[in-house]
């Protein structure tokens, strides 16, 4: 590749290892700079990539470089993108792109303002199957969606949920994780190219008898979670996460002329297709079921993180910042995606009721939101803002604190 190369600094050093890793001449990348406030693990990762280090995010952002990649805390990325934007880097964030609304609206401005490349960094969509489902979707031959499912099922085991969530306000361990619902949309968006108009949301509560999740963990927020949406073509949407027993990812397409979904069963990157005798020509089978390849770039894709999204989003990156035309994960289905949560918590604590959704892309939806700021993080709790769980304040058992801290301490932290 004969382009100059693109000066990329990662935020983040745990998740953004992998972005580091990825961002390579191979994309037509070049990683010059880490950043994070866990000195030893920066110190590590910045020594194995041979690049500079920096625990300021300041001093970060001057460095000589072109574009940032944001894999901080979950509920941290709007305010560092919006900083990115005004030093004049290009921003690719991971997910969410906002916490609140009213980041949601200041972040759009930022990029509008700034001309820069923004990116949204949801790797679920590039995997193989939902790849292939666009395409199928696309040539029109099962019609438009009528209601799709998505689904995002990640229990972790105690130990290793601890070894991610070091501290009492590590921000999982506080999260509800309803606000965690772009890996079940974003592919039901990138598939259809549809967008949300009203969300629905319901909760399954802490169980303080689940021994793995809540027992033995200081994890206050609620088990899992269910959200209902209309579409803007009259669709209806059903997406279910986070921790329920039973790990997978499944996304399937109810559409005016038939089925398709990857399995459930066996290997889930396989496609079906299900269509109808009446939906059918004299001769097409009434169940196909392929394993597809990426569209491009296979034997590469194959090779990284998350299925192949972690390389699909360099990749794409990359190619928006050498041409200057947005990604299709822009800013404003970033900001669309990442804001379903908010209003979801805020349905399933007023009784599960219908909540609109704000269409950003319009200024004017924007006046309403752009002071909004109501969300659960227990250091910017003000009265009327929410609490972790559906139930109010949780305290963790005993048993709880003691096996985090020993997983804390074997993961080399040493706080509280």
């Amino acid at each position: 590749m004969n382009e100059k190369l693109i000066r990329v600094g990662v935020l983040g050093v745990g998740r953004g290892r992998g972005f580091a890793l990825g961002a390579g001449p191979h994309l037509g990348m070049q990683l010059v700079a880490l950043c994070d406030t866990w000195e030893e693990k920066l110190r590590q990762v910045g020594k194995e990539l041979n690049v500079t280090t920096y625990t300021d995010y300041q001093k970060f952002l001057a460095h000589d470089m072109d574009a940032v990649i944001l894999a901080n805390f979950f509920h941290e990325h709007a305010p560092f993108a919006i900083q990115a934007l005004a030093a004049g880097k290009h921003v690719m964030s991971e997910t969410a792109a906002c916490f609140t609304l009213g980041e949601g609206v200041a972040l759009i401005e930022a990029v509008e303002k700034s001309g820069k490349t923004y990116m949204f960094a949801e790797n679920y969509p590039y995997m193989v199957f939902n790849q292939e489902m666009r395409r199928i979707y696309h040539t029109g031959k099962l019609g438009e969606v009528q209601y799709a499912e998505g689904e995002y099922i990640h229990p972790m085991s105690a130990e290793f949920y601890n070894s991610i969530s070091c501290g009492y306000n590590h921000w999982r361990n506080w999260l509800p994780l309803i606000y965690y619902s772009t890996h079940a949309l974003a592919p039901v968006m990138y598939v259809t190219d549809t967008w949300p108009t009203k969300v629905n949301g319901f909760i399954v509560p802490y169980d303080p008898e689940d021994k793995e999740h809540f027992q033995k963990t200081v994890r206050r927020s609620d088990l899992a979670w269910a959200i209902m949406l209309h579409m803007d073509n009259q669709s209806l949407v059903r997406l279910t996460g986070l921790s329920q027993r039973g790990h997978g990812n499944w996304y399937r397409f109810h559409c005016q002329k038939g089925l398709m979904e990857n399995l459930r069963y066996g290997n889930p990157d396989m496609v079906r297709i299900h269509r109808e005798s009446y939906d059918r020509k004299k001769g097409e089978p009434e169940e196909m079921i392929c394993l597809p390849e990426f569209p491009e770039y296979h034997d590469r894709a194959t090779q990284s993180g998350h299925g192949g999204g972690d390389f699909f989003m360099n990749l794409h990156f990359a190619q928006s910042i050498r041409t200057g035309k947005p990604p299709y994960f822009d800013v404003y289905r970033g900001v669309a995606m990442s804001i379903i949560g908010s209003l979801a918590y805020r349905s399933a604590l007023n009784n599960s009721n219908t909540v609109e959704v704000p269409d950003f892309r319009k200024p004017a939806q924007r006046v309403k939101y752009k002071n909004d700021h109501w969300n659960p993080d227990p250091k910017r709790y003000k009265k009327g803002y929410p609490k972790s769980s559906i139930l109010g304040d949780i305290k963790p058992p005993a048993s709880g604190f003691a096996f985090a801290h020993k997983c804390w301490k074997k993961a080399g932290y040493h706080g509280e």
